[in-house]
């Protein structure tokens, strides 16, 4: 598996890219901004994007949508819940910052155990609300792009509007804390972690 990461936008929200060796099949998670080097990335591992994906609804994980939609071709997925904060600059923060974000709607929206494909790689997708209604993790062999859901020593903001601390702890419990010690944990922000270091260092938890 092609695996690759970086921050992008102005808020460093984490990008993550993943293809499928023989099939060169790619999807990519918050394309927040910085898309002319995401292109370069998938043009320099000779990726064909399939899927745009979106953690949840806010800006620094979004902005990049249509821009590299219209240069791919590949389809835009977010949960049901979020789908409408992509076409709302009040819904995905944009307006709160001083600027006007709205984007075109999703290709196609997610729900709680659906399976995304690439080639041989599957990723499973992880109903987690409470950062927003319907921010989701991606689930693979030994890892999991969780958002911002958790974080290394810490977890999600839930003073934005839809946000909910009990639901997001209740999340963190029952979706990722139930996964193996070892699984590895990459984040909307910030380093990454493993779900036993959360376990036995995280205050929140």
């Amino acid at each position: 598996m092609i695996f690759t990461w970086f921050p992008v936008g102005m808020l460093g929200a984490n990008f993550y890219l993943l293809g499928d060796k023989e099939s060169r099949e790619a999807l990519v998670v918050d394309p927040g901004g910085d898309v002319p080097r995401i292109l370069q990335e998938l043009n320099k591992q000779g990726l064909k994007l399939k899927y745009i994906v979106n953690t949840h609804g806010h800006y620094d994980h979004v902005a990049g949508n249509d821009q590299l939609r219209e240069a791919t071709g590949a389809e835009v997925l977010i949960h049901s819940l979020d789908a409408e904060m992509l076409t709302s600059s009040r819904g995905n923060l944009s307006l709160l910052m001083g600027f006007n974000l709205a984007l075109k709607p999703a290709d196609r929206t997610l729900a709680e155990g659906d399976i995304l494909r690439l080639g041989q790689i599957e990723l499973k997708v992880l109903h987690t609300p409470g950062h927003t209604p319907g921010g989701i993790c991606l689930l693979g062999d030994g890892f999991v792009i969780a958002g911002d859901t958790l974080f290394a020593g810490s977890i999600g903001r839930t003073d934005f509007p839809g946000g909910s601390y009990t639901q997001l702890l209740q999340s963190i419990r029952n979706r990722l804390l139930t996964l193996p010690d070892e699984t590895e944990v990459y984040c909307g922000h910030g380093p990454q972690t493993t779900i036993g270091e959360e376990k036995v260092s995280n205050p929140f938890l």
